[in-house]
């Protein structure tokens, strides 16, 4: 026991994450292979998450924080998983600020805790879920974290990164592979300005260009959601089965109607028992037949 005390005091970062390069150093790669096998049907997203952040991390001379604000239906792929680590942080609206009357306390704890955790490891990520049921006004509070300032108070927070997630979004008449950012990102940073429910409402971040980029994430297809239901399949230790995928797929597609182009929950019905559930009675009942 003592032994193990004194490798504890000698070399903490061993034992537990500690904000050093063998912990958070960028793996490029690594985050290619996630985008390609966990997000589905979001070909202007991947890319430019990928070459955003691979830009980032590779730069040691950064002017401000990545800055990420991410638009589109629930269940299209926006939630970031698999991403247990200390020093990356999820707030969520409703949750962390839920009353409309507290919101200068907000502000305030808001800018302790940030730079609190920033000073703690430069190289924090902060989550914001739920943008569009944010209070408008609370999120200036961070602005002077996110510009192009040297130090804010003693605290350098060009390393940080901030994402931005939101189920509002801009609607396009060009088909899914032929859209290019260009077509979107305009649209999505004025529908984040001018809507009155979104946390972004006349904000500062927006009118001052803090914001990198507007992600956009679309509504996913039938084609999508048969490779969501494979890998959920594979997840479960099931033998994946293209036929069964079909089968469900077809179940989820629902708007717009009569239609029935894209699905309006995406791949989040996947993530309940009851999907899960569904994919087991699908197969037995195909092993009857």
């Amino acid at each position: 026991k003592i032994m193990t005390l004194l490798c504890l005091y000698k070399y903490p970062c061993y034992f537990q994450e500690c904000c050093q390069p063998d912990w958070i150093s960028f793996n490029p790669k690594g985050l290619e292979v996630d985008l390609q096998q966990r997000l589905f049907g979001q070909h202007l997203a991947s890319r430019i998450i990928l070459k955003a952040v691979n830009w980032f991390m590779n730069n040691d001379n950064t002017k401000k924080p990545l800055v990420l604000s991410l638009h589109g239906p629930t269940g299209t792929g926006k939630s970031f998983e698999g991403m247990d680590s200390t020093f990356v942080h999820l707030l969520i609206s409703t949750v962390h600020f839920p009353h409309v009357s507290q919101i200068e306390t907000y502000r305030s704890q808001l800018q302790q805790w940030i730079k609190g955790n920033v000073s703690n490891c430069e190289r924090s990520m902060f989550i914001f879920d739920e943008m569009d049921k944010m209070h408008p006004g609370l999120i200036d509070s961070i602005k002077p974290y996110l510009d192009y300032y040297h130090k804010v108070d003693g605290v350098s927070y060009r390393k940080a990164i901030f994402v931005f997630l939101s189920n509002a979004g801009a609607e396009t008449g060009h088909d899914r592979e032929e859209i290019k950012l260009c077509d979107l990102e305009s649209a999505l940073s004025l529908s984040a300005l001018n809507n009155k429910s979104s946390g972004l409402w006349h904000s500062s971040l927006v009118g001052e260009h803090l914001v990198d980029f507007f992600v956009p994430f679309l509504p996913l297809e039938h084609k999508h959601i048969v490779e969501c239901v494979l890998v959920e399949m594979k997840a479960d230790g099931l033998k994946p089965d293209t036929s069964v995928a079909d089968r469900m797929a077809g179940d989820f597609i629902d708007f717009p109607k009569p239609e029935r182009v894209f699905s309006s929950q995406g791949c989040k019905k996947l993530t309940v028992i009851g999907a899960k559930q569904e994919i087991f009675m699908n197969l037995s009942d195909k092993k009857r037949q």
